[in-house]
């Protein structure tokens, strides 16, 4: 796992915590999306069809650390949008810092050169780089070419000015196990302290919806990449188990409330990729009037190919603090890359009419990580 101890025992901590409280719900990251303006226009995003007027509108210092308190999470996400393009942002990451909560600072890199004297490097800060795979790959997802290099250039600059800095990949629809595993035999060669991957979140609004995965695709795919990783190397910034579930040896269902959003709308419901469905005017209100029994991959309609980390690494968290045994066995020999796979959740829910709300009609046979 590319993180360090110390972030890990902080988390660590919180845990045990939430635990000993008899915590049911608790956040793991915060999402906090201060912007939706953003630099590019990528295929496969879903936030780039807002009008100016929202596009233009900021968090506040105040609305986001207020968040930032609210939660209690302690790693906070920043993203967007291209976050650098806000002018507090220094600002807010400095509050951030002081409440020693772990940012992750989500960039697309191309404004970074010209912001990074804005930043200090810290142990609590992480410069989050989004590159979807190789050059060609990479310049394709984000509809510009050049992109890439520029990134990686970024990305060379702040390791040398001694910032902790990760990679951040989506995989699209189109990519062959060789050459996601030579992308992250790139990241390696290029010193990150860690890369996150998942399969893209098919947004209801994103431009381009031919370029997402399938459930059962990603897992194949995944399978043959962890296959061609043995002895690699690689440095993912994941929970063992998750990387299992990618691989398609869990079955887990979403746990949506251990990554909360908040934006310039709210807090949203259930997460970040869902866009319609609602928002809540308090962290508290989000975690107590969320119908979160109708989402999920079993549960929802909208969630069924979804393999994202912010739903399924908090499962993979609590699955093992309740089988350490299973966790430490994947964390020593890896994902399993063959024979049968976990079962995939049975749907729970009926659409019988267009727009129509899922309704639960049965349980399902499945692990699932959270009450």
């Amino acid at each position: 796992m590319g993180v360090p101890l110390r972030q890990q025992l902080t988390v660590a901590k919180y845990l045990l915590k939430q635990k000993i409280f008899g915590v049911k719900r608790y956040p793991l990251v915060l999402m906090l999306e201060p912007l939706f303006r953003c630099n590019l226009a990528c295929a496969g995003c879903g936030k780039i069809d807002y009008p100016d007027e929202i596009l233009n509108r900021r968090l506040s210092v105040e609305e986001s650390l207020q968040a930032v308190d609210e939660c209690g999470a302690p790693i906070v996400s920043i993203a967007g949008g291209e976050p650098l393009l806000h002018k507090e942002l220094p600002e807010i990451v400095r509050g951030i810092i002081e409440r020693k909560k772990y940012v992750y600072l989500c960039t697309n890199a191309l404004l970074l050169k010209k912001r990074i004297d804005d930043y200090q490097p810290s142990p609590f800060l992480t410069l989050s780089i989004h590159l979807d795979g190789n050059r060609d790959r990479h310049d394709a997802s984000v509809c510009q070419t050049g992109v890439f290099d520029r990134a990686v250039e970024a990305v060379e600059m702040a390791i040398a000015r001694g910032f902790r800095v990760t990679i951040n990949c989506t995989l699209f629809q189109g990519e062959s196990p060789e050459e996601v595993a030579e992308f992250l035999d790139h990241t390696k060669r290029l010193g990150v302290e860690g890369v996150t991957i998942a399969p893209g979140f098919s947004y209801e609004h994103a431009p381009q919806q031919n370029i997402f995965i399938r459930m059962r695709d990603s897992k194949e795919l995944f399978r043959k990449v962890f296959k061609l990783g043995r002895g690699r190397g690689w440095r993912l910034n994941h929970s063992g188990l998750y990387l299992d579930f990618l691989a398609g040896n869990q079955s887990y269902n979403c746990t949506p409330w251990g990554n909360p959003t908040r934006n310039i709308f709210g807090w949203q419901k259930p997460c970040y990729l869902l866009v319609d469905e609602g928002y809540a005017p308090s962290f508290r209100a989000l975690m107590d009037e969320t119908p979160w029994h109708k989402y999920g991959n079993s549960k929802n309609p909208k969630c069924a190919n979804c393999m994202a980390h912010c739903g399924y690494e908090a499962s993979a968290v609590e699955d093992a603090m309740h089988r350490p045994w299973k966790a430490a066995w994947v964390a020593l020999f890896g994902p399993k890359t063959t024979g049968d796979m976990a079962p995939e959740p049975k749907p729970e829910y009926e659409t019988e009419a267009p727009g129509s709300v899922p309704v639960k009609v049965r349980p399902a046979t499945r692990i699932e990580a959270v009450e």
